[in-house]
C-alpha cells in the first residue's frame, strides 16, 4: 500500500506509458471572507523585504518562459510549454523538420495540470476548477481541433489514466458510480466513446487497484479489506479464475509495478515488498505460483520501488532502477541504458540527469540535467550519433555560482534514532557567520521524505541570508518500514522532537544565530509550524501555516468522500479518535485548543478550494487567535486549492513571506 498515492496523493494523475473556473463573482465564496487581511496589510508585509538583492522573487518563481518539453512517439515533433505576456502556460507543437510552430492547447482560467501525447497526432492534458481536485481528462489533435473532455462528469476525480499503446484507447479509473470508490473505464480518445470494464460495488472492501497488462486486459486487483488489510488477486489465464495471491498487513508493501514482457511467462511480473524485511526492494515474481523467482535490487539504506523498461522496440527490457538516497540514484541494467548512462554521466559529472522523453525508437532522448545549484536544462541526446545538444535552459537567471549549497546531514535523535536531512547554507555561513534559519517541514506526512536537489523555495530564502532546514522526521518514506512506523501516532509529538533536534543539531555546527529561527511549512508543514510555536514557543521568531490542519477533529470530518476508504488506516497513522485515550491527545496537539500557548507571530495562507485541507482549518485558527487579541495576517486565494499553482499568486505569497520574516527577524 502506497500511503503516499493512497491518503494524501489521491488524484495525482499518471499517464504510465509516457513518463511521466475559480469562484465566480455571484457565488458564495468559501469560508470566512471577512477573516482575510487587507490587500493594504499584506502589501505592508511586502514592503519589508528591504535590500540590495541580486535576484527578485521573479527569478525564482515566474515560471520558465518555455517548460516540459516532449518528443512526439514518432519522433517528427516537439511539444512544449511557452508562458504568454498574461502568465498563462500553453502547449505548442513544433514540427522538426518544417519548423512550423502550432498552438495546440491553450490554457484559460484553469492552469493545464499535465499533458502528453497519446498517439503520433494526439495530445492529452489534464486540468480541474481552481485547485479542487476534481481531474477531468481532454484530448486534442496536435493542431487544437477535435478536443474532447474524456471524462465529462460533475464532480468526479480521475486516479489514474494508462495509455494503451498503439491503440486508440486509454483506461481510467474514476469515481463516476460511487465518491468513494474508484472503477475501470476503457476510452476511445479519438471518438470520447466509453465502456465500464469492472464493477466496484463493496464500499466496506472496495477495489483499491486494478492490474492491467500492455493490451489492457485486466489480469489483476488489490482490495482494501476494512481499510486495512490488502488483498492480491490474480487472474489465472486457463481458467479466468481471480485468485487470492497474498493478504497483507496495510503497513507493508506488495505492489505489482508491471509485467515482464521481455519473458516468455506470461505470469511475471516487477514487484515492491518489504514483507520479509525492513525496506522496500524489487523482485521477479511469478503470480500463478506465488513465489519470488530472484531479487532485482535492494539496497541496505533506503526503500527501492522504481524502475523504466524499454518499449516494444527493445522487447520491454528492464532500463534502469532509481531510487531516492542521500542523493538521487540510478543503476543502469540494459546495455543500450548502460550506454547512455556512461556517456551522460562523462559530459555531466556530479549532476543529476534523467529521461523526460523519448520517441517510441528511442533515437531522440530528451534529457533533464539539474544539480542543488541548477534549476533544470533540457539537452537533446542523439542515441545514434551519441551527441548531445542543449535544448532549453529552464532559469538562464539563476547562475549557479550564486546559488546555495545543500548539504545533506544527519544526525541523531534525542531517543537514538538516525535523522537525515538537508541544510541549505547562504555563502556567508560558509564564511564563519551567524545567519537566520527557516524551518521547513515536509508535507505528508507519512512516505513523504525531502530529497537533493534545485528548490526555488530554499535558493530564494538564501538569497536573503537565511539557512534553511528539511528534517526527514519519523514517518517520513525511503528510510524503511520501521522508521516510518516508528512516527505513526507521533504526529505532533515525537515527529516535532525529531525537527527541534535537528534545528539543535544546526546550531552547534556553528551556522545559526539561535536567537533568529522561524519555521514554515505547507500542509502537514503548516501543521507542523503551528504545533512548532506551541511546543516550543521560544524556539522560533515567529511561523508561517501554509495549507496547514489546525483541528485533527474537524480535519477528519471534512476529508473528501475518496478518502474515506481509507479512514482506519489514517486512525492508525494520526490518532483513533473512537478511543477516548488517544481522542485525549489529538487535541492536545490540535493546535485551535492549544492557542493561549502561541506568543510569537504568525502569518497563515490557504487556498479556497483545498479538497484535502478544508479552509476551515485556517479560518479555526485566525478565528480563535483574533479572539485572543494576537493578530494574524491572513492570505487567501479563491482560485486556488491545496497549494498555489497560478503564478501571480505564488509571487504574491513569496513576496509577503519574505516580509513577514525580515520583520520579525528584526525583533
Amino acid at each position: 500500500m502506497n500511503l503516499n498515492s493512497k491518503i494524501l496523493g489521491i488524484t495525482q494523475v499518471v499517464i504510465t506509458s509516457l513518463m511521466m473556473n475559480a469562484q465566480t463573482k455571484d457565488s458564495k465564496l468559501p469560508g470566512d471572507p471577512t477573516l482575510v487581511s487587507s490587500k493594504a496589510t499584506i502589501e505592508k508585509l511586502i514592503s519589508y523585504d528591504k535590500g540590495n538583492f541580486k535576484y527578485k522573487v521573479e527569478d525564482y518563481f515566474a515560471r520558465p518562459k518555455a517548460s516540459q518539453f516532449k518528443i512526439s512517439p514518432d519522433g517528427l515533433y516537439l511539444s512544449y510549454k511557452e508562458k504568454d505576456k498574461d502568465s498563462k502556460n500553453h502547449v505548442y507543437v513544433k514540427d522538426l523538420k518544417s519548423g512550423k510552430i502550432t498552438k495546440a492547447l491553450v490554457e484559460k482560467d484553469d492552469l493545464i495540470r499535465s499533458y502528453g501525447w497519446l498517439d503520433k497526432k494526439r495530445l492529452f492534458y489534464t486540468q480541474d476548477k481552481g485547485g479542487n481536485e476534481n481531474i477531468h481528462l481532454y484530448a486534442a489533435d496536435i493542431d487544437g481541433k477535435n478536443l474532447k473532455d474524456l471524462t465529462p462528469f460533475e464532480g468526479i476525480t480521475l486516479n489514474s489514466v494508462r495509455l494503451i499503446k498503439d491503440t486508440e484507447f486509454v483506461i481510467v479509473t474514476m469515481n463516476k458510480n460511487n465518491k468513494q470508490i474508484f472503477e475501470p473505464y476503457k476510452i476511445n480518445f479519438n471518438t470520447g466513446e466509453i465502456t465500464q470494464l469492472y464493477e466496484n460495488k463493496d464500499v466496506k472492501s472496495p477495489i483499491d487497484e486494478y492490474l492491467f497488462d500492455r493490451q489492457g486486459n485486466l489480469r489483476g486487483y488489490t482490495i482494501l479489506e476494512n481499510g486495512l488489510t490488502t488483498k492480491l488477486f490474480y487472474k489465472d489465464l486457463q481458467t479466468g479464475k481471480f485468485n487470492l495471491v497474498k493478504a497483507t498487513d496495510w503497513k507493508d508493501t506488495f505492489s505489482v509495478i508491471g509485467f515482464n514482457d521481455n519473458s516468455k511467462n506470461k505470469d511475471e511480473v516487477y514487484l515492491v515488498t518489504n514483507i520479509d524485511g525492513d525496506k522496500s526492494r524489487i523482485v521477479l515474481y511469478d503470480l500463478k505460483k506465488n513465489e519470488i523467482i530472484k531479487e532485482v535490487y535492494s539496497n541496505p539504506t533506503f526503500d527501492v520501488s522504481s524502475i523504466t523498461q524499454a518499449g516494444k522496440n527493445r522487447n520491454y527490457e528492464l532500463d534502469y532502477i532509481s531510487y531516492n538516497g542521500i542523493k538521487n540514484e540510478t543503476i543502469p541494467v540494459s546495455k543500450f541504458y548502460k550506454e547512455i548512462h556512461d556517456k551522460l554521466t562523462s559530459e555531466f559529472g556530479d549532476k543529476q540527469f534523467g529521461i523526460a522523453s523519448s520517441d517510441d525508437k528511442n533515437e531522440k532522448l530528451l534529457v533533464v540535467v539539474d544539480s542543488d545549484k541548477l534549476y533544470g536544462k533540457y539537452y537533446e541526446y542523439d542515441t545514434k550519433s551519441k551527441t548531445t545538444k542543449l535544448l532549453f535552459d529552464l532559469m538562464p537567471q539563476l547562475k549557479e555560482e550564486d546559488m546555495a549549497e545543500m548539504r545533506p546531514i544527519e544526525f541523531k535523535s534525542r531517543d537514538g534514532l538516525t535523522i537525515h536531512g538537508y541544510i541549505t547554507l547562504p555563502k556567508a555561513a560558509l564564511n564563519g557567520e551567524k545567519v537566520p534559519l527557516i524551518v521547513n517541514p515536509h508535507g505528508g506526512p507519512q512516505g513523504i521524505r525531502d530529497d537533493w536537489g534545485f528548490n526555488p523555495e530554499t535558493q530564494l530564502f538564501a538569497s536573503r541570508g537565511y539557512a534553511t532546514l528539511q528534517v526527514n522526521f519519523r514517518i517520513s518514506g525511503g528510510y524503511g518500514k520501521e522508521f516510518q512506523t516508528s512516527g505513526y501516532k507521533q504526529i505532533g509529538r515525537k515527529a516535532m522532537d525529531d525537527v527541534e533536534d535537528g534545528v539543535k543539531y544546526a546550531i552547534e555546527q556553528g551556522w545559526i544565530d539561535k536567537n533568529k529561527v522561524a519555521i514554515y511549512g505547507g500542509s502537514h508543514g503548516g501543521y507542523a509550524t503551528l504545533m512548532g510555536l506551541i511546543k516550543t514557543p521560544d524556539l522560533y521568531s515567529c511561523g508561517v501555516d501554509y495549507v496547514g490542519v489546525s483541528n485533527i477533529f474537524t480535519f477528519f470530518d471534512s476529508f473528501p468522500e475518496y478518502w474515506k476508504p481509507y479512514k482506519e488506516m489514517v486512525k492508525q497513522i494520526w490518532y483513533d479518535l473512537d478511543n477516548p485515550e488517544e481522542a485525549k491527545i489529538a487535541k492536545e496537539v490540535s493546535p485551535v485548543f492549544q492557542i493561549d500557548k502561541i506568543k510569537k507571530p504568525l502569518f497563515v495562507v490557504q487556498g479556497a478550494n483545498d479538497p484535502r485541507v478544508n479552509i476551515n482549518e485556517s479560518d479555526q485558527i485566525v478565528k480563535a487567535l483574533r479572539g485572543k487579541g494576537f493578530e494574524v495576517p491572513y492570505m487567501v486565494k479563491y482560485d486556488e486549492g491545496h497549494g498555489f499553482g497560478k503564478e501571480l499568486n505564488r509571487i504574491e505569497f513569496y513576496k509577503s513571506m519574505l516580509g513577514f520574516f525580515a520583520e520579525n527577524f528584526k525583533k
